[in-house]
């Protein structure tokens, strides 16, 4: 190898050579990012980041994100060199079937993997919802002589991150909030896949981030000096930082390195060959590391090892003159819930009074605060309509980041993706609040959330048509759909106040994924005489109106209940016993053994389904030949309750409809 060989080049390019032959053996991957940027990687896991490979969920630990998570070898290469529970057989297995080291880095803290990158930009979004985590707890907890929460969030960002728009979401409010704990490292190489980023990104991006209010600092990015130097200004900062790293793409690689050939598939035998060459490697060997390099990095786990006996000392101290925080900051870590949390926000709810479900919801909301302390979020500028904001509350902001009100300003897509970031964090279930309709800009965190599988909470009012004189623009009609057909996300849409209660709790309980609670901009009347009848809900569907010898059933969802109910009276008098179910949510009702779903949809009885929404969710639950009273159009403009007669979500229209339908014979058992 050269014994001259300082060990900075010697570890950056053992890094290289070991992303160089696992996409090699993969037959695919992106070279072009691991060989640029892994003098700046070994800098942060070899020298600069605290981390403990030995308790990888420490909570004071220093995040890492990867936001170009197309570059994952370079990750997983620095993990494995860090002590993380990565072997060379795990390198081996690059991008294939059941191997830790997926094509893009999927989340996983306990293998140091902070969260799920691949699409571009949300990385940006995720790191500054670390951020914002990481000075809310430092805020809630640190004591004079303890500062058991103080760290940093670095992120790796590319061109295409920057080009992406949530970039911009989440970095001007970075800059808003003056997010000193945030260090972006941009990778400025010039080139896209379609080759020099001149093409379609000519903006001064230094001048960008000054006026999102960062700290820019312009660095040789493979200068060892000029990296260590630039980050220790950062940490030292009153602002977030941008270092933008001039580098080279595929860095090494004699015949790509520079050109666009370097971003998105192996070098070859050939080049890969000559560039370990160039390298000091031998060009014959396979995943080698260095004595000089392993000896470095045992180096590197003992001192971290070292740093987390410290704090963990500090912390057993801090626990024992503190223990009331000590308790509140373990419960928010564990993300307790109280059992009994369903009755109390039934005690302190009007469950008698005509109660829009978004206001329902706000209520809970208010109960929910008090009682588990990790649950924080806030508005894309909407909270006093979405009625999300803890009465009482302070706001979080750079001047009070305590604050337990967070303002997302209209910024859904940055909102949702920061969300995530909150949620990997470790101590924090989020909340976002949005008009329902926009959900469609939330989407790309949405289902990033959903593959994580993390928890966390969606607040969608204004659910339906019966946003009114807003018009089509503000009504929405496939968004529920949207939501239910995404894997590990789960949907609530109350009935009730009783429900909405039911279905906070419900989402509170959730651990395997986010859940969204689609809540209403009209008053709903109660659907239960009992209010605690509404923890059926729990189980995503039950009976809330049950005749005598019922030949059919009307499955409907929120403000449909209702209509359901008043139809299924009139049709009772008619000579036609119909079953009203509350379905608020499909998910979890799927989840329920084939027992209770038997039972609460018998095979014998026709169906009905009744939603102010499109009709494609519940053909799975009526058949072909059953009836959906739904709306396969957009909106109108117009009081809601004119929509409600023009479209068909009456109880006289479902009477209408039924009563056809029940007196056809029957011909669609399920």
């Amino acid at each position: 190898m050269g014994c001259c060989k300082c060990i900075d080049k010697l570890a950056s390019d053992t890094i290289r050579c070991l992303a160089i032959d696992g996409i090699e053996k993969a037959k695919s991957g992106h070279p072009g990012l691991p060989l640029g940027m892994a003098d700046v990687a070994f800098t942060l896991y070899g020298k600069v980041m605290n981390y403990d490979s030995k308790n990888p969920r420490w909570i004071n630990r220093d995040r890492f994100v990867l936001s170009g998570g197309h570059g994952s070898m370079l990750l997983y290469s620095c993990l494995y060199l860090a002590g993380f529970d990565y072997s060379i057989e795990d390198l081996k297995s690059f991008r294939q079937w059941g191997s830790k080291c997926a094509g893009h880095p999927e989340y996983d803290p306990d293998l140091g993997v902070e969260t799920t990158t691949g699409p571009l930009g949300q990385g940006i979004a995720n790191a500054v919802g670390m951020a914002m985590a990481e000075k809310r707890l430092a805020a809630l907890f640190n004591k004079p002589g303890y500062d058991i929460i103080n760290h940093k969030v670095y992120v790796m960002c590319g061109d295409g991150d920057l080009m992406e728009g949530i970039s911009h979401e989440a970095c001007s409010l970075a800059g808003t909030l003056e997010l000193d704990n945030l260090i972006m490292i941009y990778d400025d190489n010039e080139i896209s896949i379609e080759g020099n980023t001149d093409i379609a990104f000519k903006e001064d991006v230094r001048k960008r981030f000054e006026a999102y209010g960062f700290e820019v600092t312009n660095i040789d990015g493979h200068n060892y000096e000029e990296i260590s130097s630039a980050i220790e200004k950062a940490q030292k900062s009153a602002k977030p930082s941008l270092i933008i790293a001039k580098t080279i793409i595929g860095k090494g690689a004699p015949n790509k390195q520079g050109t666009a050939k370097a971003h998105g598939e192996p070098l070859g035998p050939d080049e890969a060959k000559a560039a370990k060459e160039g390298f000091g490697f031998d060009p014959e060997q396979c995943f080698v590391v260095p004595d000089k390099v392993k000896e470095y990095f045992d180096g590197v786990k003992a001192a971290n090892s070292e740093k987390y006996a410290a704090w963990k000392a500090l912390f057993d101290k801090y626990s024992s003159e503190f223990a009331e925080d000590a308790a509140k900051l373990n419960a928010m870590l564990n993300k307790e819930v109280p059992g009994d949390l369903f009755e109390q926000i039934i005690d302190a709810t009007d469950t008698e009074t005509p109660i829009a479900s978004r206001a329902s919801s706000g209520n809970a909301l208010q109960v929910v605060s008090k009682l588990v302390p990790a649950v924080w979020g806030g508005s894309a500028d909407l909270a006093p309509s979405n009625k999300s904001n803890i009465k009482n509350g302070s706001d979080f902001s750079a001047e009070d980041y305590s604050g337990i009100n967070l303002h997302f300003g209209v910024r859904e897509l940055g909102m949702s993706a920061i969300c995530n970031g909150m949620a990997t964090y470790g101590s924090v279930i989020p909340y976002d609040a949005t008009f329902m309709v926009f959900s469609d800009y939330m989407k790309p965190a949405l289902r990033v959330a959903a593959l994580m599988k993390i928890q966390r909470i969606s607040v969608l009012t204004h659910d339906s048509i019966f946003v009114g004189e807003d018009g089509p623009t503000h009504e929405p009609i496939e968004q529920l759909a949207a939501m239910r057909i995404v894997p590990n996300l789960t949907v609530i849409r109350p009935a009730d106040a009783a429900e909405a209660a039911a279905a906070w709790v419900s989402a509170l309980e959730n651990r395997e994924g986010p859940t969204c609670l689609a809540l209403t901009r009209q008053n709903l009347k109660p659907v239960n005489d009992d209010p605690m009848k509404a923890k059926g809900a729990m189980k995503g569907a039950y009976v809330v109106y049950d005749p005598d010898d019922a030949e059919a059933v009307i499955i409907a969802s929120g403000s449909e209940v209702g209509i359901s109910i008043d139809a299924a009276k009139a049709l009772k008098e008619m000579g036609h016993s119909v079953r009203v179910v509350s379905m608020p949510s499909m998910e979890i009702f799927e989840k329920q053994p084939e027992e209770y779903k038997k039972e609460i949809l018998p095979c014998g009885m026709k169906k009905i389904a009744v939603e102010a929404g499109t009709t494609f969710s519940w053909y799975k639950y009526v058949g072909k030949k059953g009836l959906i009273i739904g709306i396969d159009h957009f909106g109108a403009s117009a009081p809601y309750s004119r929509l409600a007669e023009e479209f068909g979500f009456t109880a006289a229209n479902v009477i209408e409809k039924a009563k056809a339908f029940l007196e056809k014979p029957c011909c669609c058992k399920k």
